[in-house]
């Protein structure tokens, strides 16, 4: 079978591999779609700690199984299923407290275990400990299950800010994400929803798709400006940045309304994770600031009937298709910006 594996930095190859056989505990799926996303262009620029090459890295993943191991009940050959990427160990003291994102001793697909891009892989018994299979909805295709990955993400991130009914929400970065956190703001029963980007080109092409009350070019206007005149001074209920930007986590207290919220969604480069911050408009604001990471099993679920009742709607943010051979393009057109959500179809 043709893999993609990551063995450093610029190196991911394109390998043929024997096919995987499923142990007890394990399913094998044929994989249907490995959607891409920044993870996988940070991945191949720099590596990642957690990772041990060689590696078949992709952890957006839905497919179909072909083969059940051992001692797993409830699933049969052809059912179409969803993985989570992020597998809390479930036992730790963050987990039995609930708090399954925060987990210490997390493990990742793709980082831990070989990921989605291959034809076929193997779902570990790690994954289905925390009951990390999701039975895809017949009304959704996988390529559209694929997304409720990074859309369990997003739903982590607006839970802990508390997004709701009447909110004024700033989405800062236009890419999948962005677009992910504009629709979900949405179902949540948000009054104004903004969406914000330096490139004018991505921020077109985002806001022609998920529509945002507004679109604002940063590059071409003040964005603390023309939020705070959008909201009559007052300034935003919720800021959301999902870039990966320390300016946008800075500007992101300067159009936050008083008592307001901030997510700090997107994480900053190793190399530059330090940031301004006027803790006295924290103070006197009353700011609330979150961070955000990952997600958990049930978001992953609840992720899946968001696409499916068409509360979020995920198959016009597919904007690109590419076959397993085409990887490498795949990662190139993610970090131009010049598509929304790329999928492989292996």
């Amino acid at each position: 079978m043709l893999v993609a594996r990551f063995y450093a930095p610029g190196d991911i190859r394109l390998e043929q591999a024997p096919e995987p056989t499923p142990g007890p505990g394990q399913l094998k799926i044929a994989v249907a779609n490995c959607s891409t996303c920044g993870t996988d262009v940070k991945i191949s620029k720099h590596g990642h700690h957690h990772i041990r090459p060689p590696r078949v890295i992709g952890h957006e993943i839905a497919g179909r199984i072909v083969e059940v191991g051992e001692g797993v009940d409830g699933w049969a050959e052809g059912d179409r299923v969803q993985v989570i990427a992020a597998i809390p160990c479930g036992k730790c003291v963050e987990c039995s407290d609930g708090r399954f994102t925060v987990c210490s001793k997390q493990e990742s697909m793709g980082y831990h275990y070989d990921g989605g891009f291959a034809e076929y892989m193997i779902i570990p018994e790690a994954v289905l400990a925390v009951d990390g299979v999701n039975r895809v909805p017949d009304n959704i295709d996988l390529a559209e299950a694929s997304v409720a990955e990074p859309l369990a993400c997003v739903l982590n991130g607006q839970e802990i800010a508390g997004v709701g009914e009447g909110d004024t929400v700033v989405v800062m970065g236009a890419g999948p994400i962005g677009c992910l956190h504009v629709r979900l703001a949405r179902a949540k029963g948000a009054a104004k929803v903004y969406l914000v980007d330096l490139n004018r080109g991505r921020l077109d092409m985002s806001a022609a798709i998920v529509e945002p009350d507004a679109s604002i070019c940063g590059e071409e206007t003040d964005a603390v400006a023309e939020v705070l005149r959008l909201t009559g001074e007052r300034g935003a209920d919720v800021v959301i940045t999902a870039a990966a930007s320390g300016k946008a986590q800075e500007d992101a207290l300067r159009m936050v309304s008083r008592s307001g919220r901030i997510s700090f969604f997107g994480g900053l480069p190793k190399d530059a994770p330090i940031i301004q911050l006027d803790a006295n408009v924290v103070h006197y604001k009353e700011i609330s600031i979150f961070g955000a990471n990952g997600s958990s099993p049930a978001h992953n679920k609840r992720a899946l009937e968001l696409i499916s009742s068409g509360a979020v709607p995920v198959a016009d943010l597919i904007t690109e298709r590419m076959p397993l051979s085409d990887v490498h393009k795949a990662i190139e057109t993610v970090a131009s910006g010049t598509a929304v959500k790329v999928t492989i179809q292996p």
